[in-house]
């Protein structure tokens, strides 16, 4: 929440658009913003009125995010991140993006898209969009649900995003937009704000290009931290999957932004799978890590050593079989809770799918589960017909040893590193002139 009596303003840099809204009266006022590196205050002021928001103070009630789950649209709703939680206590979840006009045009319905157990702290809110009225009115409404930090989406390449919507990766093309984004978003909210992002976009690929926008965005807004997909976008021919893939990883202009930007914390993602491609990762030197596609599809095996191997709690004696209860409870004590059925225990159980993976009678089991959904009224039914299938020491087992994985993927990339970043401040200056 932001209040203008008494501020005073203040300004460093050439002024951007800033849109802050009344706590109570919902209207919009328009104001001229700038950004203090030295003081690391974002200042705001308009015709009548005087307003200054110094950066959030965070205070240390969670772990660091040393290891968050990525946003993926359509995987890590309300439901996957509960089962998230109910394995892993310290790991950051995040939701999907949801784009700030969904947020701004079903402000009547924001439970549907925003609401989340308390329980699932620490949590980022991820939004995307081109339209700073939009953002700024969609950070608002969200500030009731309580999420720990706000991330803008500048890396997702689906051409939904980049085409029809232009924002995404797309907004890496626009550093001087971002830094706006980030300095709205801040201004309408008290807690930390965050950019996601590739590490280039098509032929703007060098890591000059994304220092230069590392900076750019870093120094005419709050934003400190920045998680680092670490692959380039291609816009044009190729799917989402295939730019998950036919790009290829440079985790070493990950590992150079850590030491070229060292005011600044960076989460690396990528092509990590396991617990201990994080551990290495972070033994290199990364400040964060996080894991996309590995922890929906295996949650199990990825999600429940991440407690004990990275932030070095005590191992648990958690089994499948707690989980699952756990999770029912919260299942069918949501079923139906928006209304037309919505959500229903297909939509309920969907994240469940992926807890036994590999094991034996999986295959079974997914079988009889989706036969099961056609007749079965809550989830505890649904289980009860089920599981059976599953082997006893599959439900019942521990938490085992931490599994084998790959060679060091992270082998040499300091050898690899590109040589240290020089901005041209002229150059800067001229473009932001």
């Amino acid at each position: 929440m932001m209040r203008s009596a008494g501020y005073t303003l203040v300004t460093s840099f050439p002024s951007v658009r800033c849109l802050v809204f009344h706590p109570q009266h919902r209207y919009l006022s328009k104001f001229t913003a700038s950004y203090s590196i030295k003081s690391k205050r974002l200042y705001c002021c308009g015709q009548h009125h005087t307003l200054h928001k110094t950066a959030p103070m965070v205070v240390a009630k969670y772990s660091p995010p040393r290891f968050s789950i990525a946003p993926m649209m359509e995987w890590t709703d309300c439901h996957y991140r509960q089962l998230a939680r109910l394995i892993s206590k310290h790991a950051w979840l995040y939701t999907e993006m949801l784009a700030a006009e969904t947020i701004v045009y079903q402000k009547d319905n924001l439970d549907r898209f925003l609401a989340f157990p308390e329980e699932q702290h620490p949590i980022v809110l991820q939004i995307g969009g081109n339209n700073l009225e939009n953002i700024a009115k969609a950070t608002q409404l969200a500030n009731a649900y309580g999420y720990d930090e706000i991330n803008l989406n500048c890396g997702c390449p689906s051409p939904r995003v980049v085409g029809h919507g232009c924002f995404g990766v797309r907004l890496m093309l626009d550093p001087k937009f971002v830094g706006e984004a980030m300095s709205v978003i801040a201004a309408n909210t008290d807690v930390p704000v965050t950019v996601k992002c590739r590490i280039g976009v098509d032929d703007h690929d060098s890591y000059n290009e994304l220092c230069d926008f590392i900076y750019k965005v870093s120094s005419s807004s709050p934003t400190k931290h920045f998680i680092i997909h670490s692959r380039k976008a291609l816009l044009n021919g190729i799917s989402p999957a295939e730019n998950r893939t036919i790009p290829p990883l440079k985790y070493e202009y990950y590992y150079g932004l850590v030491r070229d930007f060292p005011d600044l914390q960076f989460t690396i993602n990528g092509g990590i799978n396991s617990v201990e491609e994080v551990n290495a990762a972070l033994r290199e030197g990364a400040h964060g890590v996080m894991v996309g596609r590995a922890a929906y599809h295996n949650p199990w095996q990825v999600l429940k050593h991440v407690d004990s191997e990275v932030y070095g709690a005590p191992i648990t004696d958690l089994t499948r079989r707690q989980v699952l209860e756990k999770y029912q409870e919260y299942a069918d004590s949501v079923l139906g809770q928006h209304g037309n059925n919505r959500p229903n225990v297909r939509d309920i159980v969907k994240p469940m799918l992926n807890l036994f993976h590999s094991e034996p009678r999986n295959g079974i089991w997914k079988r009889n589960v989706d036969a099961a959904f056609k007749h079965c009224k809550t989830v505890k039914q649904l289980f009860d017909e089920t599981l059976p299938v599953i082997p006893d020491y599959v439900l019942d087992s521990p938490i085992a040893k931490l599994p084998p994985s790959r060679d060091d993927i992270f082998a040499n990339v300091q050898e690899r590193i590109p040589p240290p970043y020089i901005s041209s401040e002229h150059e800067l200056k001229i473009q932001y002139a």
